[in-house]
C-alpha cells in the first residue's frame, strides 16, 4: 500500500496485477466469489460491496467495466451463456484482473476479454465452470490456470494457457499515450545528441526543421527560419516528441522564474544523475563545475526569484556553469518547473492604454494564457508586455 501514498488515480503509471478473481452467479445465492488467486486477497465485505457491478444488468454485459474503490481498482468482463441447462436459462460469470487503485490498466482490457472469451469456449464445451462443484478437477485446474495468467502476465506480460483441445494466448500490450499538442511559444530541445541519428531516416520536413532546433528558438521562429508552414513544423515535433528525440520546454528569458520539485532530492543522492548533470550544465570548452555549485543555484530558484537575478547572484559564468543548459537539464529532468506569469483583467482598461496596438492586448488578459503565448501571438517582448501591465492597475498577474 507504501505505493498509494506516492501515485493517484489518472498518474498514467502502470502497475502489477495484485491479484486475479473468479465471480459467478448462483440461481439462490447471487453474486459468488468462488475463485481468487492469491487466496483472500478480495474480502467477503469487499466483494459485497461492488457485485452488483461484477454481475451486472444485460446492458452492460460484454463490456470493459472498471470498478476504482479507495485501494484497488478492478477490471472485468461480465459474460452470459444462455443455454436451457441452466437453472435460470443462463449462466452469469466474469474472471477480473485486480490492480492499485492508481494504477492505469488499459494496456490489460484485451487480456481480460481474451480471457472470458477462452473460459467460454470452455464452459460450452465440457461445462468447465458450471460444473466445477461436481467435477474438483475443474475446480484445482481453474485455479492453475488463474495463477498461472497472474504470474506470467507479471512477470513476462505473456501467457499461454491450453485445456484439452483449446489453448489461448495472452499478451499485454502497452499502449503508449499520444504526445501533447505542441503549443507556438514552446522551444523543442534533444534528448541526445542529434548526430547520433541518421538526418536520412526522417521525412524532408523534418529534414527542413532539425538544423534550427537548438534549445532556444521556438516553433514560430523554427518555422520561420525552416520557411515550414506552421502547423507543419508543429506536426514534425509533436512526432519527434512522440519517439523521444526531442521534449518541449518554455522559452529560455533572463526574467523566467523557476521553483524547484520534489524530484531535485534525486540530485543529492542518485550518482548517475549527478554526472549526467555536471556533464550537461558544463560551460562549453571548460573542465566540468562542482556539483555543490550547480545544486546551490538550482536550491536558490523561488517564486520571484529570476535567472538574472540568481546570475547576479552566483555569477554561473565564473563556476564553470552554463546557465542555459543548467536550466534545460533542470526542466528535462523535471527537477524545476517554470512559474508562469498570467494576467487577469479585474476592471476596465485604462483609456490611454485601451487605444493603439495595445488594444489587442486585453483580449489575451484572461488568466488563461501565459507571458510566453500573448509575445508569441502578437510579436512583442516580454519586457513590452511587463511595462503595460505595471501602468494599469486594472490588470492583476496569476503567478502559477
Amino acid at each position: 500500500m507504501e505505493n498509494n501514498t506516492r501515485y493517484y488515480e489518472g498518474c498514467g503509471k502502470e502497475g502489477p496485477i495484485r491479484c486475479i478473481f473468479f465471480c459467478e452467479f448462483h440461481p439462490t445465492a447471487g453474486p459468488i466469489l468462488t475463485c481468487q488467486v492469491p487466496e483472500d486477497f478480495i474480502s467477503k465485505d469487499k466483494f459485497e460491496a461492488v457485485s452488483v457491478f461484477l454481475i451486472p444488468k444485460s446492458q452492460l454485459l460484454r463490456s470493459i467495466l472498471t470498478i476504482t474503490t479507495r485501494t484497488i481498482k478492478i477490471l472485468g468482463f461480465p459474460m452470459r451463456i444462455e443455454d436451457k441447462k441452466y437453472p435460470r436459462n443462463a449462466y452469469y460469470f466474469n474472471v477480473c484482473f485486480v490492480c492499485d487503485s492508481w494504477a492505469r490498466t488499459v494496456q490489460y482490457e484485451s487480456v481480460v476479454k481474451k480471457l472470458s472469451d477462452f473460459l467460454t469456449v470452455l464452459e460450452m464445451e465440457n461445462s468447465f465452470l458450471s460444473q466445477r462443484e461436481q467435477n474438483q478437477q475443474y475446480a484445482t485446474r481453474l485455479r492453475e490456470m488463474l495463477l498461472q495468467v497472474l504470474q506470467q502476465l507479471n512477470s513476462s506480460g505473456m501467457c499461454t494457457l491450453f485445456e484439452g483441445s483449446a489453448s489461448t494466448h495472452l499478451k499485454v500490450i502497452h499502449q503508449r499515450r499520444g504526445p501533447p499538442l505542441v503549443q507556438d511559444h514552446q522551444v523543442p530541445v534533444f534528448l541526445e545528441s542529434p548526430d547520433s541519428f541518421q538526418t536520412d531516416q526522417w521525412d524532408l520536413t523534418t529534414q527542413q526543421v532539425l538544423p534550427f532546433i537548438d534549445g532556444i528558438n521556438h516553433v514560430l521562429k523554427i518555422a520561420a527560419l525552416a520557411d515550414v508552414e506552421t502547423n507543419l513544423v508543429k506536426t514534425c515535433l509533436q512526432n519527434l516528441v512522440y519517439y523521444s528525440v526531442v521534449r518541449m520546454v518554455p522559452i529560455f528569458q533572463y526574467s523566467n522564474s523557476y521553483s524547484v520539485t520534489p524530484k531535485l532530492r534525486l540530485l543529492a543522492t542518485d550518482v548517475k544523475l549527478q554526472e549526467e548533470c555536471i556533464r550537461a550544465v558544463a560551460k562549453s570548452g571548460f573542465q566540468n563545475p562542482n556539483l555543490r555549485d550547480v545544486f546551490r543555484i538550482y536550491c536558490s530558484m523561488k517564486h520571484g526569484t529570476t535567472i538574472k537575478d540568481l546570475c547576479l547572484r552566483f555569477n554561473p559564468q565564473t563556476l564553470r556553469i552554463d546557465e542555459i543548459r543548467l536550466v534545460q537539464f533542470g526542466m528535462l529532468h523535471e527537477l524545476i518547473r517554470r512559474v508562469q506569469q498570467y494576467p487577469v483583467l479585474i476592471g476596465n482598461p485604462l483609456e490611454e492604454l485601451s487605444r493603439g496596438e495595445a488594444s489587442s492586448l486585453y483580449c489575451y488578459f484572461n488568466g488563461q494564457q501565459s507571458y510566453d503565448e500573448i509575445c508569441c501571438k502578437v510579436g512583442i517582448s516580454s519586457q513590452q508586455l511587463e511595462s503595460l501591465i505595471d501602468r494599469d492597475h486594472n490588470v492583476a498577474v496569476v503567478l502559477k
